[in-house]
């Protein structure tokens, strides 16, 4: 009990810090995009201030050649009105020749490196009217075929109206490496939520499934416990020892009480192995004698099975003695129930340079390609026909990954060409 109190208050300690690093994540990350969408909008208004300052001075300098080709005294003074955003009107005291206006705001634009479409109307006093002038873009086959109307000034009476229509536009282009950070970072914020409501789901369903482990295995225990009890209490009885059949049945009810327990201990450390290591003791095993003890025990329990070993005698591996004896009963287990016909299995071994690679092929259904990613997985089993006649919980598999992680060697898995399956194991440094 005490242990588990002690797994149950780190697994609690663990679940607190995932919270904090979430919280302080969210929040930092929060905070970033935040600033970097403060320092966009700053740079895009002062972008607009810089751009109005250039259209300012390029369309008086316009206007001092216009007043300079008409002979008048040239002053700055309420010359420039700005009337809207994209909306400017420049006073110029006289008449205004089209061809000359345009001559002028093009060259006086390209010495100031505005690079963008705009359009102007001239005012006509004798006719009251705004004349429309031309539309200039910086792309010919984008210039729009509608005129646009551009409203009376009715202060002045010799002036130039100038429109940019795409000067947001412009002004975001020359602002996209900001505004890609920022879509950039928004992007990372909701993959972040995303992972972190993924992380949250995930933590919730191993709770979940962490009770029920350890309920289903308390809810046996119990009764299993009491079971062990009386069956070691009525093989201490008189009545028994003297007759063979009852103690016979008596010693059956003990080791398979035993066996189930053991079985259940099983399931309980691979549920606590999500939260703390299992305990490995690593000895030197000689792979060829180690491997045929275990066949010649199996092929007492089956009688029809058949297995060839094909390992080099001199091969030798560290190990845990016991969990990787394990590791080849589950792996020879799986090969007999997913067998339809008389189970044939061939365990191989093969050498590249410091790695031993040790292969299980069997001659059994094999696995559909979509799911052989998954066999590893807690609780997986294949939805078939054979899945239903054979028992499990989908643990062995499991089991077997975590003895070959806690080792640190590697496992996969293929069909092969023909039929059956055919489980590696790869031992680096062997």
């Amino acid at each position: 009990m005490s242990q588990e109190i002690i797994i149950n208050r780190k697994i609690h300690l663990k679940i607190k810090k995932l919270n904090i690093i979430i919280v302080l994540g969210l929040v930092a990350t929060i905070g970033i995009l935040i600033a970097q969408l403060i320092w966009t909008y700053k740079a895009f208004t002062l972008e607009e201030k810089k751009f109005s300052q250039k259209i300012h001075i390029a369309l008086l300098e316009v206007a001092r050649e216009l007043y300079e080709s008409n002979g008048h005294e040239f002053s700055t003074k309420e010359l420039i009105q700005r009337v809207s955003n994209d909306y400017y009107v420049v006073n110029v005291n006289d008449n205004i020749e089209p061809t000359i206006l345009e001559h002028y705001l093009k060259t006086e634009f390209s010495k100031f490196n505005i690079v963008t479409d705009y359009e102007f109307a001239i005012y006509n006093c004798e006719s009251d009217d705004m004349i429309y002038g031309k539309y200039i873009s910086i792309d010919e086959d984008s210039a729009p075929k509608k005129t646009i109307e551009f409203p009376k000034s009715n202060d002045l009476v010799y002036y130039f109206a100038i429109r940019f229509p795409q000067e947001t536009s412009y002004l975001i282009n020359s602002l996209q490496f900001w505004f890609i950070l920022s879509i950039a970072l928004i992007v990372i914020l909701l993959v972040y939520v995303y992972s972190i409501y993924t992380i949250i789901q995930h933590k919730k369903y191993s709770e979940l499934q962490r009770d029920f482990i350890n309920n289903m295995t308390h809810e046996f225990k119990t009764p299993l416990s009491s079971i062990l009890l009386a069956s070691n209490y009525l093989s201490n009885q008189d009545s028994i020892k003297n007759d063979s059949k009852l103690e016979t049945y008596t010693s059956i009810i003990t080791t398979q009480g035993k066996k189930l327990n053991n079985h259940i201990e099983k399931i309980l450390n691979i549920a606590r192995n999500d939260e703390s290591a299992l305990a490995i003791n690593p000895v030197k095993i000689k792979l060829l004698t180690f491997l045929n003890e275990i066949v010649e025990t199996l092929k007492l329990k089956y009688e029809n099975l058949k297995i060839e070993i094909d390992v080099n005698a001199d091969e030798t591996i560290f190990a845990d003695e016991f969990h990787f004896t394990n590791v080849v009963h589950n792996l020879i287990d799986n090969s007999i129930k997913y067998s339809e016909e008389k189970p044939e299995i061939k365990i191989t071994s093969t050498r590249k340079d410091k790695e031993l690679k040790l292969e299980f092929a069997d001659n059994g259904i094999g696995i559909p390609p979509k799911n052989i990613s998954f066999i590893f997985d807690k609780f997986y089993r294949i939805s078939n026909k054979k899945s239903t006649e054979v028992n499990g919980f989908g643990l062995g598999l499991f089991y077997v990954k975590k003895i070959v992680q806690q080792h640190h060697w590697k496992i996969s898995a293929r069909n092969n060409s023909e039929k059956g399956l055919t489980i590696s194991i790869t031992f680096p440094n062997s």
